[in-house]
């Protein structure tokens, strides 16, 4: 399996070790908790009680954690090891979905603690392989959510029609199901001669599984299924050739489709798009990551261009409400309205000022 390539605007590390001042750091906390266990524990009968000052009481607290906060810890340490060692920036990732991906893929090693897999992702970089592609989920399928495409189909592509020529972005592609699906979609719609489709994602893996287009036999069914609820005007059939147990979607579906690494934590704006995909992907970022990557992908729309979400995700609160109206409520469509400048650059000032806070000792 080949490793994975971080993109020209990730930081890489050479490794990951404690720099100095917090070895020192580290012993002078141990010399902290070796004088509050002494006072603690020898004591003489109806001596006064040793009040510390505040720094100590908290020093004096932690030993109290209980295993969620010292595995929170773990989790704190290992996506800082992850961004040294590769460049991978898992830190503001929704905390609930970092943990339980990590924890599926604790059960399948042999390792007790999640701060044992730190050593190994730090020097094993075909466990490190592993380990990413847990975290990057890909399951997705064609037509997903249905009622979203026919809306496209029937309300979006109309005004794209207006266009001389059309680009459209999935960020986030998975397998490539999305942009397979927007590719027949416009085909049916007479614009893909006069289109392109820029799908993108982090993961290596995922994106040679989507430049082949090969699906099992078995999800057809499902993606025939929603095809047809989407609003498909011919057989689904057409579009792909099954052999033994896999379907390969046709070579004139993909002529038009460009498929890119790309990572919406780190990398710059995309292009001038007239329609943007990025669905289900939110969901994974905490509200300050995706209320950056929000300014992105509006820095990446053209005016009165489109961005469709998922079914929950959304822009309200977001640094980038005010730059758009719902187009179609119940699908989570948008459309950016016209004469709004680029926001990128100011979300990453704020982006940069937190993060300085944050490194603060």
């Amino acid at each position: 399996m080949a490793a994975p390539n971080p993109s020209k605007y990730q930081r890489s590390f050479p490794g990951f070790s404690f720099p100095p001042w917090h070895r020192l750091r580290l012993r002078l906390d141990l010399s902290l908790l070796s004088l509050i266990f002494y006072f603690s524990h020898n004591r003489s009968p109806g001596a006064q009680q040793v009040r510390f000052p505040e720094p100590l009481s908290q020093v004096a607290r932690t030993m109290s954690l209980n295993k969620t906060d010292l595995e929170d810890i773990e989790l704190e340490v290992l996506k800082e090891a992850i961004l040294r060692r590769y460049g991978y920036d898992f830190r503001h990732y929704a905390k609930a979905s970092f943990r339980r991906r990590t924890e599926y893929f604790l059960g399948k090693t042999d390792v007790a603690r999640i701060s044992e897999l730190i050593p190994r992702i730090i020097h094993d970089k075909s466990f490190f392989e592993s380990f990413f592609y847990t975290l990057c989920i890909t399951v997705s399928e064609m037509f997903r959510d249905p009622f979203v495409f026919k809306a496209i189909r029937n309300k979006v592509v109309p005004m794209l029609k207006t266009f001389p020529f059309v680009k459209i972005w999935t960020a986030g592609c998975a397998a490539g199901e999305e942009a397979y699906s927007m590719a027949i979609l416009l085909r049916e719609e007479g614009l893909y001669d006069r289109a392109r489709i820029y799908a993108t994602d982090f993961n290596e893996e995922a994106l040679d599984r989507a430049k082949k287009g090969i699906f099992s036999i078995e999800r057809i069914k499902e993606f025939t299924r929603n095809y047809l609820e989407a609003g498909g005007r011919s057989s689904f059939s057409d579009y792909y050739l099954a052999r033994y147990d896999s379907a390969i979607m046709n070579k004139e579906l993909k002529k038009n489709i460009v498929f890119a690494n790309y990572n919406l934590i780190s990398d710059s704006v995309f292009g001038e798009m007239h329609l943007v995909l990025c669905r289900n992907v939110l969901i994974y970022f905490d509200k300050r990551l995706q209320n950056r990557v929000l300014g992105l992908l509006n820095d990446s729309l053209i005016h009165n261009g489109f961005l469709c979400l998922g079914a929950k995700e959304s822009i309200r609160f977001s640094g980038v409400a005010e730059n758009f109206k719902s187009f179609s409520k119940k699908e989570k469509i948008y459309q950016k309205k016209d004469g709004r400048g680029m926001v990128t650059d100011r979300l990453n000032n704020v982006w940069m000022e937190v993060d300085d806070e944050d490194r603060q000792p």
